[in-house]
Order: C-alpha cells, then sequence, then structure tokens
C-alpha cells in the first residue's frame, strides 16, 4: 500500500462519523477524529512551516527598506496562527487561522477604527 493510499484512507475514516452532534461523540469517533487531526497536520504542517521560515527570511530583507515594524509583522505574521489541525477543527469548534495571531480578547479591529475616529 503507498503512502498516498494510506492517508486517503486515513482521512476517509477520520470523516465517518461527523453527522453525530458533539456532546454524543463516542470513543470510535474520537479516535476517528484523532486521526483525521493527525493526517490533518501531517498535510498542513509542512506548508506552515514553510510560510514561517519564508516570513523570516523576508523580514530579514524588509528591515532595511521599510524598518523594524513592517519586518517584525512579515516574521510573526507567517509564524502564528494555528500551527497544527486539532480535533475541534475538524468538528467545525474551532478555526484555522493561517497567517497571524489568535483573535484579540479584545473588541474586534472594526470596532477599534471606529472609535479612532
Amino acid at each position: 500500500m503507498n503512502r498516498a493510499t494510506l492517508v486517503i484512507l486515513t482521512a476517509c475514516l477520520a470523516f465517518v462519523g461527523l453527522n453525530g452532534s458533539a456532546a454524543a461523540d463516542g470513543t470510535a469517533q474520537d479516535v476517528a477524529y484523532g486521526a483525521g487531526s493527525v493526517v490533518g497536520t501531517a498535510v498542513y504542517a509542512p506548508f506552515k512551516a514553510t510560510f514561517c521560515i519564508l516570513g523570516g527570511l523576508t523580514s530579514a530583507f524588509t528591515y532595511p527598506f521599510a524598518g523594524k515594524d513592517a519586518a517584525e509583522r512579515a516574521a510573526t505574521g507567517g509564524c502564528m496562527g494555528t500551527c497544527w489541525i486539532s480535533p475541534g477543527v475538524l468538528k467545525g469548534q474551532e478555526t484555522v487561522k493561517f497567517v497571524g495571531g489568535p483573535p484579540s480578547p479584545e473588541r474586534p479591529a472594526a470596532s477599534k477604527s471606529a472609535a479612532a475616529r
């Protein structure tokens, strides 16, 4: 069995029990979500790591031309956010944020800009 077939089979098994509610999850569903989380992370993590490395390299070139703040945004934007796919993501309880950090516990950005006017 080649690697691609194994990944596809595992992903299919991970989504078998998705029609139940989160409160009624059984052991089989927890195992399926866990397997899906592992497969999802195995696919997602290399892209995220590459994006993080490229953000760090970009920040090194950004610093002399745009300054410290722009270089910091370039470096942290790629390395922050979701680093792995959790079972909560597969259940729809969490979202994947590829770029940037977690949302601030304060008010949303739109409210901040409106308050600044």
